[in-house]
């Protein structure tokens, strides 16, 4: 959870459409109908929905590339889809449908966050399209030559900038790797080196660099920090502590015994989750958590208890309601460290593990006493691991939005003083009811409720928590209903609100989606689960109209 800073946000427009097509989409009494979403800065779709394709007995990748194929024109990319697509993932989700997740390439060359999610039913038939195409890139003058900078004289580039950013060189967690891609910005196209920083001292940052592959300029560069080091060799019996959490309440979490103690180690849930205590420094992950008779009591204690027990919770949330195993879907581990540094107001994903800080007593208590919080930052690792949403602009206020989304929906799910506002346990103790944000009344902390007057600045990333107000609105009015900038919505619940954004952001959305395109995504969501007629879209469309996203 960053702290809050003040995007030019591109419009977006629907295009409803019938299409007559060649006969290898209709065949006698298969209508093919779509409704193409197109982005008006790019004039590209960036969302196509309806009965794209008859019934087949092909394969998904077939049937997808295919379609692409015959939307050249439409698409406008220079070459057959085989060369101009990579697939990345094929999976079948629980209501039948085959979801491919392709990269768009060029020349071979990844191009940079432009991924198309495309789903096809139980019979064969294509039901949607999601993601931008960057078009006419073999128009692109840049992309006519290749690199001339080498990626280790482009990564000496960004580690420099980095310093100078940072004042000194930073201690990375791992070692930044450069990748070839296609970078896009602006309407530019520019072969590049992408590559990532990620380290905690001297201040936590997971930094995107791009470098120009021509002229080893640097591109752009953001902090996108919203993955911690195994524990091996560790044996024992599984058994069950207990402990007073931050704010005084007691709780049981799953512990790991044997002659040393017991260790915050929970072996029940997909590869573990590890508590670990930085002893108010600032090196990562610190020492495993051990407590002398699995009884944690202590002030001092409280932080660790919280964190181990709301990661299990949060586990629990998205395994048990949503079927995902841990936050990648494999059962990957959880890592948390407690008393990170000293009075640190923040707590954060920092791209490998989970970070908290005490705080200083008067704008934060420990941050782990929140289990909004915790499930707000384990979320933005489901986000990384599904729809990558770029920290910048709509799709990081999208991202943003999701994170505490789910962060309130996981608080409900366990009934823990549960409300529709983000962090109001952990933040300024000496005034009631305050909170970072407020998800009924974004306009409290100053924040958007309508995209008419969303933040158009520069700042925090093109306001990524500023303007993830207009989308908190949209999922509190789904909920639980109500009249804003008069539009009547019907709300229909937490339980169906989690399942309708949870697909939206995992099957639909995709890394540069902006509000326009997570409308029609969380309408397509809400179709797959609920079908095209029912109530449930006709809220959301009424929720995401209420707060001007059209």
């Amino acid at each position: 959870m960053k702290q809050k800073k003040l995007v030019s946000l591109s419009l977006a427009a629907t295009i409803a459409i019938s299409v007559a097509v060649a006969p290898v989409y209709a065949a006698p009494g298969n209508a093919i109908s779509e409704k193409v979403h197109v982005n008006q800065k790019s004039k590209a779709p960036d969302f196509i929905s309806g009965k794209l394709t008859t019934p087949s007995e092909k394969s998904a990748k077939d049937i997808v590339f295919n379609y692409l194929s015959h939307k050249k024109e439409l698409y406008k990319f220079s070459k057959e889809p085989f060369s101009s697509f990579r697939v990345l993932s094929e999976t079948k989700d629980e209501l039948g449908y085959t979801n491919l997740k392709l990269q768009q390439i060029y020349k071979g060359v990844p191009v940079f966050g432009s991924i198309v999610s495309a789903h096809v039913n139980q019979d064969g038939v294509l039901t949607a399209v999601s993601g931008e195409i960057v078009p006419e890139l073999d128009k692109k003058q840049a992309l006519k030559s290749g690199a001339k900078v080498k990626s280790e004289e482009a990564l000496a580039t960004a580690a420099k900038d980095l310093e100078t950013k940072l004042g000194q060189i930073p201690e990375l967690e791992h070692s930044a790797t450069p990748e070839f891609v296609v970078y896009v910005k602006d309407g530019q196209a520019k072969f590049s080196y992408a590559m990532e920083f990620e380290f905690l001292y001297p201040e936590p940052g997971n930094y995107q660099y791009f470098v120009d592959a021509q002229t080893g300029v640097v591109l752009d560069s953001y902090n996108q920090i919203h993955e911690a080091k195994p524990t091996t060799g560790l044996s024992g019996t599984d058994t069950v502590g207990t402990g007073k959490g931050v704010l005084g309440d007691t709780k049981s979490f799953s512990t790991l015994t044997n002659n040393n103690g017991s260790y915050l180690v929970d072996r029940t849930r997909g590869d573990g989750i590890f508590t670990y205590d930085a002893g108010n420094r600032t090196r990562t992950p610190g020492t495993l958590w051990l407590d002398a008779d699995n009884v944690l009591n202590t002030a001092y204690d409280g932080p660790a208890v919280d964190a181990h027990a709301y990661a299990a919770q949060t586990f629990d949330y998205f395994n048990n309601v949503h079927n995902r195993n841990s936050y990648d879907g494999n059962g990957a581990k959880l890592v948390s460290t407690v008393h990170y540094g000293r009075s640190y107001n923040n707590a954060f994903w920092s791209g490998s593990q989970m970070v908290y800080g005490d705080g200083d007593g008067s704008t934060f208590i420990p941050l782990s006493g929140a289990l909004d919080v915790i499930a707000h930052e384990l979320t933005h690792a489901v986000t990384d691991t599904t729809a990558d949403l770029v920290y910048q602009n709509e799709s990081g206020a999208i991202n943003e939005s999701m994170s505490d989304i789910f962060g309130t929906l996981t608080e409900y799910h366990f009934n823990n003083n549960p409300d529709w506002l983000i962090g109001e346990d952990i933040y300024t103790p000496s005034i009631a009811g305050d909170a970072l944000r407020s998800m009924e009344d974004p306009t409290l902390q100053g924040d958007p409720d309508h995209y008419s007057v969303r933040y158009t600045g520069t700042g925090d990333y093109g306001g990524v928590h500023i303007n993830s107000g207009i989308s908190n609105k949209a999922a509190f009015l789904l909920s639980n209903g109500g009249n804003h900038y008069g539009v009547s919505v019907a709300g229909i619940g937490n339980d169906k609100t989690g399942k309708i954004f949870f697909r939206t952001l995992t099957q639909y959305l995709t890394p540069n989606s902006n509000f326009s395109q997570y409308r029609v995504a969380s309408v397509q969501a809400a179709t797959d689960l609920y079908g095209s007629s029912s109530s449930e879209v006709s809220s959301v469309k009424a929720a995401f109209t209420a707060v001007g996203v059209n």
